[in-house]
């Protein structure tokens, strides 16, 4: 038997992170002084501590790392852990995406957005549309999208999206995705839809849309600085995306906002 102190050189845990595992039951030493209190280990339970200690530097939760501990089958504690990695990596992603988001943002002389107007003619397209929660949005746009791909058998141009002005200020608002083809159809949710003409000032975003936010901010600094008013849903139109690379950097999202010129006072 080994005592606290030797398990706690064996297992680089600590006397007290021990003492605190026996308490919440992750691994209770193999014997307890009834007179002393002090607490005794197994050479079989180095093996445990060094898992409970990996799982815990994963930032596992207790009650998590008590499941896999308990756990009998083998496939099941490893599909929980990969559950926790899948958060994790999630959580990563999220991270990295904010510091180079951040990083743009504080670039001491940020260029300018390279925008244009363009007048947009009156178009027919086969569209999905729906009043939808703002974080909801990407699972909504994913199946939309899946149905206008079964619907349009001859696309005549790339996807896009109109987002309605409530979606950004109240957190749920009408969208709509669409694509360009000929004879648009009639198929489950996919409808004919006319989009209106309209005059868009038009900047590209390069690459993912986490920081999509900050092209949005730099075309509305242009859009103010121009004398313009927006009116209407923005819209947006996918050049290249995730269904035509894997490459997150070859990305292209034209962000188009309707705009009139605003009278001077």
């Amino acid at each position: 038997m080994l005592a606290i102190g030797e398990f706690s050189r064996l297992t680089h845990l600590s006397v007290r992170t021990l003492r605190r595992y026996h308490e919440a039951g992750l691994l209770e030493p193999a014997s307890v002084d009834d007179a002393t209190g002090y607490r005794s280990y197994g050479a079989d339970q180095i093996p445990i501590a060094q898992v409970i200690h990996r799982l815990r530097e994963l930032d596992v939760p207790l009650p998590d790392v008590q499941r896999i501990l308990r756990s009998p089958d083998p496939r099941t504690r490893a599909a929980l852990v990969a559950d926790h990695l899948q958060r994790l990596e999630a959580q990563l992603d999220r991270t990295r995406a904010a510091v180079a988001s951040l990083q743009r943002l504080l670039r001491p002389d940020p260029a300018p957005a390279d925008v244009e107007l363009r007048a947009v003619p009156a178009v027919t397209v086969a569209a999905v549309e729906d009043d939808v929660a703002h974080d909801e949005v990407i699972a909504w746009y994913a199946g939309a999208m899946a149905e206008l791909d079964v619907a349009v058998k001859e696309p005549t141009g790339v996807p896009g999206g109109l987002y309605d002005n409530a979606l950004f200020e109240d957190g749920r608002g009408h969208v709509l995705v669409y694509r360009p083809t000929a004879d648009p159809p009639r198929s489950g949710r996919v409808r004919p839809v006319t989009l209106p003409a309209v005059e868009l000032a038009v900047t590209t975003h390069h690459g993912e849309h986490d920081d999509i936010d900050v092209t949005y901010g730099l075309l509305g600094a242009w859009v103010v600085a121009n004398a313009l008013a927006v009116a209407g849903p923005v819209r947006e139109t996918y050049l290249v995306g995730p269904r035509d690379t894997a490459d997150p950097s070859a990305w292209r999202t034209e962000i188009g906002w309707p705009v009139f010129r605003v009278a001077p006072r």
